[in-house]
């Protein structure tokens, strides 16, 4: 499952989002969206976990929750 993370610090990486959701169990792939022309943060990544009940646990878990100094938005992400 794609989960969506909003309201990330500028200083998070996606090693950082890697550990954060790997104690709720396997990740795939972390990515942190960068700004093109900056090359800065844009504030909001993509966790993907092989494991579904392993991600609606980590939903419910990570979301409102303090992560390095900002409050997270996290949900199941929507198809494009």
């Amino acid at each position: 499952m794609k989960i969506f993370v909003a309201k990330l610090a500028f200083k998070t990486t996606a090693a950082d989002l890697r550990t954060y959701f790997e104690q709720f169990g396997q990740v795939d792939e972390c990515k942190v969206i960068m700004d093109r022309e900056t090359g800065r943060s844009k504030c909001y990544g993509f966790v993907e976990m092989p494991n579904e009940n392993e991600a609606y646990k980590a939903i419910v878990e990570t979301d409102d929750m303090p992560f390095q100094g900002n409050v997270l938005q996290v949900k199941k992400s929507r198809p494009k």
